[in-house]
């Protein structure tokens, strides 16, 4: 058989068979020489690359599933800047549309505008965790009518004098549509009648808020007699959040009498500063002065121990009282006696702060505008990426192409994960390079030991 030499004619093919083809060994670049008689390295059927070992996939696909973890956070994070991002015109188009100027600006200016909202959104969530009362006045009616007794009457009740007690009253300028229930500005209500008069079992009127009571514009109080009645109105403000009443002690070393508990520890807190009680080695310890001594009982105590003293030195806040007379004189049945009691209310700015966060409708328009803003900003560069093309295909049509075909050529290479170079393989001018004169010896010597072990086995079978 005759034996072809390097040097063969241009066009003359080498089949693609037996020991792979390259530059034989580290000096040019290339992978280690294959030597005679080794195993070859197992091959997957789908790949021309060695199949790695089990260890190294299960390597490979944590390394895989962090940078998918990776990514994903950093796509969280940056979501916000990649949207302004994508709002951007390029350089080069602002070059062209010098118009395009006005845009980047109004975009300056939404950026700063996002910010303030933003910030104003925050001041408004950290506004509503706060309690934001208002001081009204709530205007009380104490009225009565008296029935006297009709001897004719057919029933027992018109037979026997009474009086009626009416206990009600509204909110004075009340701006809100709701109108808030007479009752449910109290906690309690007791009206004490003359004990020498009903009796110790019948001379209390107790109306207590439960968690089923039903709100009512008034109480109404009927009893029977037939001379006027003395009697006292105890009203418990239902006061939220809940207000406490200071020990004596307390009250007069803080100057407040009624208050709420974060109040209350507020003010102490003051009280520490401004008397400077905090201990300059150990900031959790106070040093209590002759005042903090005589209330709390103890010469020094952490400051995070407050709030459990506190509980023995608050007492319920005190009722309203008001004393009333129930006339029986006919003169005195369309006299109503009025007291204004300071309640605290709502502030009608925290419902209007609660449905701007709540509200969802500018955001809806917000975003849509800005999905067409996308959407405009995409088209406009795929625009550009057209007429960069048609002008460098217009300047230099040929070398446009080939360029274009290099780049498609190591597209298709990455895509495909196919070792080697199969353009440049394709070409005769591959075969002309220094390592193919020692890479053909090497195919030919591969090619003779394999058929020299197929003779030796030939003759081994034929032996035996």
């Amino acid at each position: 058989m005759e034996r072809k030499r390097p040097g063969m004619p241009s066009g003359a093919r080498m089949p693609h068979q037996g020991a792979p083809m390259g530059p034989p060994g580290p000096p040019y670049g290339g992978s280690p020489a294959v030597r005679p008689g080794l195993p070859n390295q197992v091959m997957e059927p789908s790949r021309k690359r060695p199949a790695p070992s089990q260890q190294v996939q299960q390597q490979q696909q944590q390394q895989q599933q962090q940078q998918q973890q990776q990514a994903v956070q950093n796509r969280s994070r940056n979501t916000k800047r990649r949207k302004m991002a994508d709002k951007i015109l390029p350089q080069r188009i602002r070059e062209l549309v010098p118009e395009s100027q006005a845009y980047m600006d109004l975009l300056a200016f939404e950026r700063k505008l996002d910010q303030t909202i933003m910030r104003k959104r925050v001041d408004i969530q950290e506004a509503l965790k706060r309690p934001m009362k208002q001081k009204r006045k709530l205007r009380l009616y104490i009225s009565n009518t008296f029935n006297p007794a009709k001897p004719d009457a057919e029933d027992s009740d018109g037979s026997i004098a009474s009086w009626e007690l009416r206990v009600e009253g509204k909110l004075l300028d009340d701006p809100g549509k709701l109108k808030r229930k007479f009752s449910s500005f109290f906690k309690s209500l007791v009206i004490e009648l003359d004990k020498e008069l009903y009796g110790p079992d019948n001379h209390l009127v107790e109306w207590h808020r439960t968690p089923t009571t039903q709100e009512t514009d008034g109480f109404q109080v009927k009893r029977p007699g037939d001379v006027s009645v003395r009697c006292t109105l105890l009203l418990m403000l239902d006061y939220q959040p809940p207000q406490f009443k200071l020990d004596p002690r307390l009250a007069r070393l803080l100057g407040i009498h009624t208050q709420t508990r974060s109040c209350i520890i507020q003010a102490l807190w003051q009280y520490v500063k401004t008397n400077k009680l905090q201990d300059s080695h150990d900031k959790e310890y106070i040093n209590c002065d002759k005042y903090f001594q005589q209330i709390f009982d103890c010469p020094r105590l952490k400051f995070s121990e407050i709030p459990q003293r506190l509980t023995n030195l608050l007492l319920p806040p005190d009722p309203i009282v008001i004393n009333h007379v129930i006339s029986v004189d006919p003169n005195d049945q369309k006299k109503t006696a009025c007291y204004d009691i300071d309640v605290e209310v709502e502030d009608p700015l925290k419902a209007q702060m609660s449905s701007f966060l709540l509200s969802t409708a500018n955001q809806q328009e917000i975003a849509s505008l800005d999905n067409k803003i996308h959407e405009t900003i995409e088209s406009i560069n795929q625009l550009k990426i057209q007429r960069d093309f048609m002008l460098s295909f217009s300047r230099d049509p040929k070398g446009y192409i080939q360029d274009w075909l290099k780049s498609q050529s190591r597209d298709l290479k990455l895509m495909t994960d196919v070792a080697g170079n199969p353009e440049e393989e394709r070409r005769a001018e591959f075969y002309h390079e220094p390592w193919t004169q020692e890479a053909v010896s090497r195919y030919f010597y591969c090619k003779i030991q394999q058929r020299r072990q197929e003779l030796e086995q030939a003759l081994a079978m034929r032996n035996t």
